[in-house]
């Protein structure tokens, strides 16, 4: 089975052209065959390659309803015994956790103790829902099951829209799920179509926080539900964190606002009856180095010493989860 998103997602973009956004729906298609057919990415004909050999399954379920999103169905004992080996392919394995046929992918974040936070904070019931950064769409099949009409991911990563369609190959075809290779810079101004949009983990990525939160606005219906996850600075003052080089390692961390400050900027940016859902700080128990994901993690990026503090001596990664009301 070639990759095929854009056939995957073939309801989206209908839904796009039913409701005068045609312009768009033809820009994000040209831009998908684009990352598709000129990726530079040498693990492309592998990723391919894997998915084509994965076995047909006439009793195939994608069940989320517990911590696990679950690949369920009847396989015979070869043919499970094959899959290990097309799953790891796919490594590394960073949102989760995943049961595929039977064999648990225990992935670098246990994401579902962040769902935990998020669900009985946010209605995702009858909404229409984009996931900006959403990975390999762990969270969307959570919002599925929670009564989202629809989940529209957006990850710029090929690997996870790979992992994203090892699920998707099993799911219902009616299933309004798709996760797509674009990122929020894709988003046009004056959108105004989703009902609740989605950003964790990605605003502290952004040279420009302001222009993600616009970006975000522009998403929503007048009156629509954002969900911002990132990184903060403990304290009550009006302060940023500018790493000078990396933040636990990571090259691509620009800014960590307190949350007065990150209040400050969702206000500007046309958002109001703005409420803390949750503040945490990440423990080796929600991130770590698993069979699935080899690379170094968490326990890797804080001082040996002290571990209040990064390796580079800043503070420690403590996230914060705000909904906010589109004005």
């Amino acid at each position: 089975m070639a990759l095929s998103p854009l056939s995957d997602a073939s309801w989206f973009f209908g839904e796009l052209r039913a409701e005068g956004k045609s312009a768009w729906a033809a820009q994000l298609e040209s831009r998908i065959r684009d990352e598709l057919t000129q990726s530079r990415n040498g693990h492309l004909p592998a990723w391919t390659a894997a998915l084509e050999r994965l076995p047909a399954c006439e009793d195939a379920r994608v069940v989320a309803d517990g911590d696990a999103v679950r690949v369920t169905g009847t396989l015979p004992e070869d043919a499970v015994g094959q899959l290990p080996e097309i799953l790891r392919v796919f490594h590394p394995w960073r949102k989760g956790p995943f049961e595929y046929f039977g064999i648990p992918i225990d992935t670098e974040w246990r994401s579902c103790l962040k769902w935990d936070r998020l669900a009985e904070a946010v209605q995702f019931s009858g909404r229409r829902v984009l996931d900006v950064g959403s990975g390999n769409g762990y969270y969307g099949w959570r919002m599925l099951n929670a009564g989202a009409t629809q989940v529209v991911g957006f990850d710029p990563f090929l690997l996870y829209v790979f992992q994203f369609e090892l699920l998707r190959r099993y799911a219902d075809r009616a299933c309004r799920h798709c996760v797509l290779p674009l990122n929020d810079a894709d988003l046009p101004e004056r959108l105004h179509w989703f009902d609740v949009s989605v950003s964790m983990g990605v605003l502290y990525h952004r040279t420009s926080p302001i222009d993600h939160l616009q970006s975000l606005w522009h998403s929503l219906k007048p009156g629509g539900t954002l969900v911002l996850e990132t990184l903060v600075l403990e304290g009550d003052g009006m302060q940023v964190l500018v790493p000078d080089d990396r933040y636990a390692k990571m090259r691509n961390v620009w800014f960590i606002p307190t949350i007065p400050m990150l209040t400050l900027w969702l206000h500007r940016t046309g958002f109001r009856d703005i409420h803390v859902i949750d503040v945490s700080r990440t423990t080796v128990e929600e991130q770590r180095r698993t069979d699935w994901m080899t690379f170094e993690s968490l326990a890797d990026f804080l001082n040996p010493e002290d571990s209040s503090l990064t390796i580079e001596g800043h503070p420690a990664p403590v996230r914060a989860m705000l909904r906010a009301r589109r004005a």
